[in-house]
Formats: C-alpha cells, sequence, structure tokens
C-alpha cells in the first residue's frame, strides 16, 4: 500500500522566498514612485498658490490703506498671529516675501505653469533679481530644463542671462523670445548660447595647446556639458571628413535636442580671426550633407576663442549664417569685475543696435562729454598695450604717452590697427584721450589690474 503524502508538502512557501517577475515588480514601483511624484507636485503646486494669493491679499488691504507705516504695522501683527496659528512657514520675513512674490509675478496663469517644475525656495531665489526680463528668463529656463534649486543659484551667481545674446537684442524682441519660451518651450540659439564661457574648472594654466585644453574638456565632460546647457549631447572628438582624399578633424561634436540640430564647437588658443569663419562653414557644410538627418535642422557652429573682437564679427554678420564666436575663460575675474565687463558689454550691444536703426526710428542724441563706464577686465593684448603704455610712461620723463610709432614698432602693427585699439581702450574706460592732442593719454584702469609686459622694453 502506497505510503500517504506528508501534509507538510501542501503547505504553501513562505513569501519571502517567492522570486517575484522582475517586470512585475519594476512595474508597480514604478506606478508607486509616479504617484508619490504626482502627490508632491499637486501639494508644491497648491503651496505655491497659497503663498501667492496671501501675498495678494496683504498687498492689496495694505495699498488701500494710504497712512503712513500702516503697511509695517499691519504685516508684523498679522504675521504674530498666523505664526501662532499656522508655524513659522508664515513669520514676518515670509509674509514680506509672500507679498513681493505676488507684486513680481501678477499673473496667475505664468504662476500656475511655473509650479509645474518650481517650488517656493525656487521663487524665493528669484525675488532678489531687479530687472524683470532677467527673472522672466532664469524662471522659464528653469522650467524648461528643470533646474534643481542649486543649479538656479550657480546660474544666478554665473550670470547665465547676462552671458546670452538675448539679454543683448532690444526690449520688445527679448520680451517676445521668452513669450515664446513660455507658451511654446521655444528655445533659441540666442537663449542656448552664451558668451563668455567659464571654463575654470578644467584647472588649466599658463601655457597649455589646443590639445590640452581639448582633452581638459573630455576629461571634465560633465562639468562642460553643465556649462553649455541641459539639452546638450556629445557626439565626437575629433570627428574625422574626408574631401577630396584629404583628411580634416573636427574639435567636437555634439547634438541640441530641443534645436534638434548638430553643433560644432572649434576651439582657438588665440583671438579670432576671419579665416576662423571660412574653416567653420566648410564643417558645417560637411555635416548638412553627410550627417543631417530627416527633421533636423542646419548644423550650428561655435567657435570658441581666448579673444574676439565685436567689430570683426559684425562684419562677417555672422548670427545669420548659423556661427556663434564666444571667449571662454580658463580663471574666472572677480566677480565684481567680471559684471562690469558684461553689463558694459549688454551696454555696447545695445548701442550699436540703436546706431544702426534705420534713420528717422529714433533720434540720436547730440554728442556730449560722456561719463566713462566703469572698467572691465582687459583682454590679453588690450592688457600689453596698457602694460607698455606704463613701462613707457615710467622710464620717460614728465610721464610722456607713447607714440603711435612706438606701438607700430614695439607691437609690429599698422596704424589703422594702433589706432583702433586705442579706440577700443577708451571705450572701455582702460584710458582717457585729449582728442586732437599728441600723445595725451592717461592710464584710467587700476594699477593692480594691468598685468606685467611679457616683452622686453626697449627705448
Amino acid at each position: 500500500m502506497p505510503a500517504k503524502k506528508s501534509s507538510l508538502s501542501h503547505i504553501s512557501k513562505p513569501a519571502s522566498s517567492m522570486v517575484i517577475p522582475t517586470q512585475l515588480l519594476g512595474d508597480v514601483r514604478t506606478l508607486i514612485t509616479s504617484a508619490r511624484e504626482t502627490v508632491s507636485r499637486g501639494v508644491n503646486a497648491a503651496l505655491v498658490l497659497l503663498y501667492w494669493k496671501v501675498g495678494g491679499r496683504i498687498r492689496l488691504d495694505v495699498l488701500k490703506e494710504k497712512r503712513a507705516g500702516y503697511g509695517d504695522r499691519i504685516v508684523s501683527a498679522l504675521a504674530t498671529q498666523l505664526e501662532a496659528d499656522f508655524g513659522r512657514s508664515f513669520a514676518e520675513r515670509n509674509l514680506r516675501r509672500m507679498i513681493q512674490f505676488s507684486e513680481v509675478f501678477p499673473d496667475p496663469q505664468i504662476v500656475s505653469a511655473l509650479t509645474t517644475q518650481l517650488n517656493w525656495t525656487h521663487f524665493v531665489d528669484l525675488l532678489p533679481l531687479n530687472k524683470p526680463h532677467q527673472r522672466d528668463f532664469y524662471a522659464e529656463m528653469c522650467r524648461v530644463e528643470r533646474w534643481s534649486t542649486r543649479t538656479l543659484r550657480e546660474k544666478i551667481n554665473g550670470m547665465l542671462y547676462e552671458r546670452t545674446a538675448l539679454s543683448k537684442k532690444p526690449e520688445k524682441l527679448i520680451k517676445k523670445e521668452l513669450a515664446d519660451l513660455r507658451e511654446q518651450d521655444c528655445l533659441t540659439p540666442d537663449l542656448v548660447f552664451r558668451d563668455p564661457y567659464l571654463l575654470d574648472f578644467l584647472g588649466l594654466k599658463d601655457t597649455y595647446s589646443e590639445k590640452d585644453l581639448e582633452s581638459a574638456i573630455l576629461r571634465d565632460l560633465e562639468s562642460f556639458l553643465v556649462e553649455l546647457g541641459s539639452d546638450f549631447a556629445f557626439v565626437a572628438r575629433q570627428k574625422r571628413i574626408v574631401v577630396d582624399g584629404d583628411d580634416f578633424y573636427l574639435d567636437l561634436l555634439f547634438y541640441h535636442r530641443s534645436l534638434r540640430r548638430l553643433v560644432v564647437i572649434d576651439l582657438k588658443l588665440g583671438k579670432f580671426a576671419p579665416a576662423d569663419v571660412g574653416q567653420m562653414e566648410f564643417y558645417m557644410r560637411w555635416l548638412k550633407k553627410h550627417e543631417m538627418r530627416p527633421g533636423e535642422a542646419e548644423p550650428l557652429g561655435l567657435i570658441l576663442c581666448a579673444e574676439k573682437s565685436d567689430e570683426r564679427i559684425e562684419v562677417f554678420e555672422l548670427a545669420t549664417r548659423g556661427i556663434r564666436v564666444a571667449e571662454y575663460l580658463t580663471a574666472l575675474p572677480p566677480k565684481k569685475l567680471m559684471e562690469q565687463k558684461l553689463h558694459r558689454a549688454v551696454q555696447l550691444a545695445q548701442q550699436r543696435l540703436e546706431t544702426n536703426a534705420p534713420p528717422g526710428q529714433k533720434a540720436a542724441a547730440a554728442p556730449t562729454i560722456t561719463p566713462k563706464p566703469p572698467p572691465g577686465v582687459p583682454t590679453h593684448q588690450q592688457g600689453q598695450f596698457l602694460a607698455f603704455i606704463r613701462e613707457y610712461m615710467m622710464r620717460n620723463h614728465a610721464g610722456v604717452a607713447p607714440t603711435h610709432a612706438a606701438f607700430q614698432k614695439f607691437f609690429n602693427l599698422t596704424p589703422p590697427s594702433v589706432n583702433s585699439m586705442l579706440i577700443r581702450l577708451e571705450q572701455h574706460g582702460f584710458i582717457q584721450r585729449i582728442p586732437g592732442q599728441a600723445r595725451a593719454i592717461e592710464l584710467t584702469l587700476s594699477p593692480e589690474l594691468i598685468p606685467p609686459l611679457e616683452r622686453p622694453f626697449k627705448r
């Protein structure tokens, strides 16, 4: 007679020993995580809108009353009661932030759209920005590129807005591009590219070659991509192209997902030269013919150089040809000097736009004595000119400035080049000249900002 099976064989295995299908586990985890994120975003949006409404309600009451000191007293009293009822979130400092929040972001629809990605801390970081377009730029880029609060602070401290071509446009165009970004998530090259690029993280010092610069970028590609922008993807280094049996190599090739364009980056150690344009156009035409895919726009080019000339760039009209030229900084100047340089660049760009405006569109003011702009940071070549002026004046009696002939001989330049450099130095506020008076040059830049003269001085 066959033995009966033990009843123990029918006992189910412990749940902990069961093998769970990988797909099932992954799907359930995704559902839970997604639901939690949705709830979190909903709570965040509701909280931000609450703060906006609270600030608006208080502001409405304060603006109605025109009694001196009423606003300060009512906000302090209200904060004391609300903090006791609802906690520190409604302390006086936060309450004043809510009032400011409703003032600088008056449109509830814009606030509602921004809350999909921005939390209250994001808005707190945006409130100190005084310029509306600057604030709108950071808010919309933060939404589109999903910046964390830490990233937002880094972008603001790095003066990202001032480094974009957008900031140098007329106010109407700035407003239009920001509206397109808000309503259609439409990124343009003027929002994407910047000048200068801050590459201090590469750790390059003293003398280095283009190969060293390229290797350093690839070594710290993650930081370089952060500086370029979140939508850039690395494609190739030293990409080989063959034309008529000859080999050519692109320094760096990237792809921008939102723009749907290949982006060539050509690295230059020296100053931007006219020949760089032809080389870049050659690369871009080859990529258009052999690498561009259906649905993509034409490739863009970025010439990254140690020094550039806005005058040369204007002559070439590079923006209409899909080419950008920008400087890179491997060592950051003091923040105040950086601010002065960027603000001055914006001013000069706006002045050029006004100068080139069609006749009758804007009346030009009569030329009078214009206050000198605060000096920025001289480029390498400008620094050597300033160093030569200082050395020459120190070695000659009564601090006499060098003649044009002295500049020509020392730097091996033509008279127009010397005159052009002196004009630029004066425009940047590095020197002061008296028109029509020979050798009337006075250094206005602080001595500590003038570099040493690299070549031996000969009288």
